[in-house]
């Protein structure tokens, strides 16, 4: 069985206070796009392992025993009887970009785990396994707009549609670093939260919704900056970075033609929405 994880981008993300446990509490809304990694699972009947993962398309950085959707598989075999499998993952989401693809390859690991073998398991109690992969993967198990408060991980419903829109991806070879994004970063509770300013129209999106890690990351990496405003200078109506980056984004109203040629040198993609 065959499925294709899609990337999220983060439409504003505010820093709003630290925890005592160290980590932060954000506001920000999680949005899914059409670019997708695939994912394959084959019985190995047989087999003496109890899964293999088998990479292609865009490096990955770790072993592959700890590949989220190795993981994802052993949480679920825990519980539950599942039989040696063959996975194979061809990566085309960018990597390090803040656009969830590891966590969009893990929730839908569980949930193809689920359908092909008949696990029966809900699909909130789906939702319970993810989060035990990462804060941000339950939202994939759903995979419709969200509000995202606390760590990024309790989620409110939104509604909310681009639907028309063009959405255009660049990536460039930047590597942003959690500790680096949030070195740069000091609190602050906003005055109207993303919940409220997401309903005014798109147009003025770009005066009211903000990224708080861009001022920090565009300083200590201008070519981010650079991107940002050349997307407004294409016509985006709204452009934004994605998470902690380093991929950034601009929402068209129509498509842009010949896109990559003004971003040489970067992964740059568009997608209809």
């Amino acid at each position: 069985m065959i499925t294709f994880p899609n990337a999220k981008i983060n439409i504003g993300l505010q820093v709003t206070e630290r925890r005592p446990d160290g980590y932060h509490n954000l506001d920000t809304i999680f949005y899914p796009i059409p670019l997708h990694d695939a994912l394959e699972v084959i019985e190995a009947k047989g087999a003496a392992y109890d899964c293999r993962l088998h990479l292609s398309g865009v490096d990955i950085a770790g072993s592959l025993d700890s590949n989220l959707v190795v993981r994802a598989y052993r949480l679920l075999s825990a519980d539950h009887h599942l039989p040696s499998v063959d996975i194979y993952l061809h990566k085309h989401i960018p990597t390090g970009a803040g656009l969830g693809g590891g966590s969009a390859d893990a929730s839908y690991m569980l949930r193809l785990l689920n359908e092909q073998f008949a696990l029966g398991i809900s699909s909130d109690r789906l939702t319970s396994y993810a989060a035990q992969l990462g804060a941000d993967c339950p939202f994939f198990i759903h995979n419709t707009p969200v509000y995202a408060t606390g760590t990024g991980n309790i989620f409110h419903p939104l509604e909310l549609s681009l639907a028309g829109y063009t959405i255009v991806i660049v990536k460039p070879d930047i590597f942003v670093s959690t500790k680096e994004a949030f070195s740069q970063i000091r609190p602050a509770r906003p005055s109207i939260t993303l919940d409220k300013k997401i309903h005014c129209p798109i147009q003025q999106w770009r005066h009211i919704i903000t990224n708080d890690f861009e001022d920090g990351i565009f300083a200590l990496h201008p070519e981010l900056s650079v991107i940002k405003e050349r997307l407004y200078a294409l016509g985006a109506v709204y452009a934004s970075m994605s998470g902690s980056g380093s991929a950034l984004y601009g929402i068209f109203t129509q498509d842009i033609p010949h896109i990559e040629r003004h971003f040489e040198g970067c992964f740059c993609e568009q997608y209809k929405l």
